[in-house]
């Protein structure tokens, strides 16, 4: 094996004229912007930085494209990537300032270089708090923009911010004169950035020192990355082995990524076909992560679902799995978006769901009896709404249920390690206390609101992720705003509960703004009527919609969305609705501040 050292200038450069191509086994660019900003804050330091590994071949290897588009050249093909694809990419994206594709979007990569970080040792990683992993859009979420580290006024976090050398890019610290983007050090002279930052003299003291770390950054370019080159009489087989070693041991690649190169390697254009099917479930809106297709081929071919049968599975029972999977997949995702009303994979708390509903559907043979299909459907939204894959150990879960399913075929007895789990079914009002956006619950909230009639409370629309036009896209929204609430005292725990969550479009939310939700309520019941709030469970008691009585409009709505989602539940198994559950107080409204009943439309 052959070992090199290559400035980072020269790896670009091959990079982008096509001399580097990815071979098949490799795995999409997955980096983030924080991950580019840390890689960029250790070249800056002189920190090593990994090495390496290509294979120099002539052999007609499968291969796939970079995030970057290259320039076509006579040499491609002849040196293949085994290791350091993230890091290639990112640097080529930023000292080019290119766009990388990501799922079918470009994307820039920006990040930004401070000239006046602290000198020493890295200060601490500033991370601002995102809004809550939801299946819909948070009602504060600005227009076109993606969340970032900086998109935020208070001045102590860009006083901390100001402590680190790099960030990735906001408008707002982009505005600050010592703030500049990394892609724009390489493409413009100092004298354009020094005056960008306010100077305009090389008297001004900040001149020689912003000088220097400028030429600093610039020489990050000529960092050496030790390169090691595989032999070219090595095959297919053994490089992929050293592929695996190398990933295994470092822990960069997901067992999904190294089961995926053990079986192109003995299946060439196996990702062209994963590929193509995700396509496929994209055009109904539903996407697959290649890692749970992989999965699923698994799973057809042994029964069970763990990665490291791979290796010791004949591949022509891998393929046969493969056509079962495409089978089971497709049975999966269209009963979520039929029998469950789950439009796509953000309302499942696991993707894990799709390999039971497709292990079903090629044990039954796509025959169902009613019975069947109810009881799958009860399983299905009470154990996506307890998070059944959401907690220990996700694989050995998965195992217990397709067992159940590949042994016996009874799909009712699915609920049993369910209960077994979480001791009880059933949700209770309790279970919604001090939970946001991110249970699994919140998924089940919207579903029951959608299928109790719920409504856009402006135009009327109803309930739907995969509404037209941006401004009908589906938020979640505050019933009581978030600033009103913090100026009261609320933590952040009660502020941000599903009880005080209603769903609406994009456009409304805006209109709404942060107008306190007797003002605006009102107006809402005046034009579109008082079931336009029932079906949401929104209380027509104007006293509870007060903010010295929001704890108390807490409890009362989390008593109603309980029942709510407990009955939807048992609604879509064909079981008889009920009207008060063991521990289910929402029969009583003795502890509302007025007689009125608080909730109707049920």
């Amino acid at each position: 094996m052959q070992q090199q050292n290559i400035p980072i200038s020269t790896l670009v450069d091959m990079y982008k004229r096509g001399e580097l191509r990815l071979p098949e086994i490799q795995r999409h660019y997955v980096w983030q912007g924080t991950r580019v900003r840390d890689l960029l804050d250790s070249l800056y330091r002189g920190y090593p930085s990994d090495s390496i590994l290509m294979w120099e071949t002539d052999e007609p290897i499968p291969t796939r494209d970079f995030a970057i588009a290259q320039d076509t050249t006579a040499f491609a093909g002849r040196k293949l990537l085994l290791d350091g694809q993230q890091r290639l990419t990112s640097l080529t994206a930023v000292l080019n300032g290119e766009a990388v594709t990501v799922r079918g979007r470009k994307r820039p990569i920006d990040i930004l270089f401070n000239l006046e970080h602290p000198d020493g040792p890295p200060a601490e990683v500033v991370e601002v708090e995102s809004d809550e992993v939801s299946p819909l859009i948070p009602d504060d979420e600005l227009d076109d923009a993606e969340s970032d580290e900086a998109d935020d006024n208070e001045q102590g976090l860009l006083e901390r911010l100001n402590r680190r050398t790099f960030v990735v890019a906001s408008k707002n610290l982009l505005a600050q004169p010592n703030w500049v983007s990394v892609s724009e050090v390489f493409k413009s002279s100092d004298t354009a950035i020094l005056e960008s930052a306010g100077i305009e003299s090389f008297k001004d003291p900040r001149y020689q020192k912003y000088s220097e770390r400028l030429n600093k950054l610039r020489q990050i370019k000529n960092y050496q990355y030790v390169v090691h080159v595989l032999e070219r009489e090595m095959d297919y087989e053994e490089v992929t082995e050293i592929f695996v070693r190398v990933n295994s041991l470092g822990a960069k690649l997901r067992s999904s990524d190294l089961a995926l190169a053990q079986m192109t390697s003995r299946w060439p254009n196996l990702l062209r076909q994963l590929e193509e099917f995700q396509e496929e479930c994209e055009r109904v809106w539903f996407t697959i992560d290649l890692g749970q297709l992989v999965r699923s081929i698994v799973i057809f071919a042994t029964k069970q679902c763990l990665f490291r049968t791979v290796a010791s599975t004949q591949i022509e029972r891998l393929k046969a799995g493969w056509e079962e999977a495409k089978e089971g997949l497709r049975f999966a995702i269209n009963f979520l978006r039929t029998n469950a009303g789950i439009e796509d994979e953000s309302l499942l708390s696991s993707p894990m769901f799709i390999h039971v509903l497709a292990a079903v559907s090629r044990v039954k043979d796509n025959r169902l009896t009613q019975a069947e299909q109810q009881s799958l459907l009860r399983w299905l939204l009470i154990a996506n709404a307890r998070g059944r894959y959401s907690r220990g150990s996700t694989e050995t879960l998965l195992n217990e249920d397709l067992a159940i399913i590949f042994r016996s075929g009874d799909i009712s007895a699915l609920l049993e390690p369910v209960e077994r789990q979480f001791g009880r079914l059933h949700i209770d009002a309790n279970d919604l206390a001090s939970r946001g956006a991110n249970s699994p619950l919140f998924s089940l909230a919207y579903l029951a609101l959608k299928d109790n009639g719920a409504k856009d409370w402006f135009s009327g629309l109803g309930l739907s992720l995969t509404h037209q036009g941006k401004m009908h896209f589906i938020q979640w929204h505050h019933i009581f705003p978030k600033s009103l609430l913090k100026e009261r005292g609320f933590e952040t725990g009660e502020i941000n509960e599903i009880a005080n969550m209603a769903f609406i479009s994009g456009q409304t939310n805006r209109r709404i703004s942060n107008k306190a939700p007797v003002e605006y309520l009102s107006e809402i019941v005046s034009k579109q009527g008082q079931e336009t709030l029932e079906a949401q469970f929104v209380p027509s008691n104007m006293d509870l919609l007060q903010l010295e009585n929001y704890r108390q409009f807490l409890k009362v709505r989390r008593e109603a969305l309980a029942r709510c989602m407990n009955n939807f539940i048992r609604r879509k198994a064909g079981l008889s609705i009920r009207t008060k559950y063991p521990t289910d107080s929402c029969a009583s409204t003795s502890s509302q501040p007025s007689d009125s009943v608080p909730f109707g439309g049920e």
